[in-house]
């Protein structure tokens, strides 16, 4: 089941914090591209996220029901009620 949209931006700012505090005697330089990579990948899928939820609430303050939204997001009405029951406009 993916991430919420918070959860994706609070990993992304989690593993940019803990890049940061790595001492570097405790870390070779070459280890630390890749992982900061990551965290980099990890931001537009989190604004993605966002942007999807807030379409989905929209699509609800308009009237859709969650079978036509579970229609669009290729899921079950149930999956999509879940997921996304809880995202106020913003």
């Amino acid at each position: 089941m993916p991430r919420t949209a918070e959860e994706l931006a609070l990993a992304a700012a989690s593993t940019e914090v803990l890049l940061d505090a790595m001492l570097v005697d405790q870390v070779h330089p070459e280890d630390i591209p890749d992982l900061r990579a990551i965290a980099q990948a990890l931001q537009p899928v989190a604004a993605s996220e966002d942007q999807l939820a807030q379409a989905v609430a929209v699509a609800r303050a308009n009237g859709r029901s969650w079978a036509r939204i579970a229609l669009m997001l290729g899921t079950s009405r149930q999956a999509a009620a879940e997921r996304f029951r809880t995202v106020p406009i913003t």
